[in-house]
């Protein structure tokens, strides 16, 4: 399914991307967000991978590590952590999950990072 996003550009959302997975950076088992929402970095050490050009579009072929690099604070979407691959250099942005009841992001990982500036 897809939808039009901010910059009128096709956002497409891949069904059945809701699944656990072990973290590419430190080894931990992640699990899926509980709200329905696809997890898309560890909530341990806030590392992503590279699989999407658009947000959940999973259609980058480049699959390198994203270290968390920054953390910006958005009214609207609360704290945003924002990731560049090592690989390729791709800069791209993803909402926290700490309110999360399973699984919450590392809120003392999330303040380093931020104070990392």
């Amino acid at each position: 399914m897809s939808q039009p996003s901010e910059t009128g550009m096709r956002r497409f959302t891949v069904q059945g991307t809701n699944n656990p997975f072990v973290c590419g950076h430190c080894g931990q088992e992640v699990l899926p967000l509980s709200n329905g929402s696809v997890r898309n970095h560890c909530p341990h050490c806030l590392h992503s991978k590279h699989v999407d050009i658009l947000p959940g579009d999973r259609a980058s072929t480049c699959h390198g590590l994203m270290a968390p690099i920054n953390v910006d604070q958005s009214g609207k979407k609360g704290w945003v952590i924002v990731h560049e691959c090592q690989k390729c250099g791709f800069v791209g942005r993803n909402r926290a999950a700490l309110d999360d009841p399973k699984q919450p992001d590392d809120w003392d990982t999330l303040i380093a990072i931020s104070s990392n500036r």
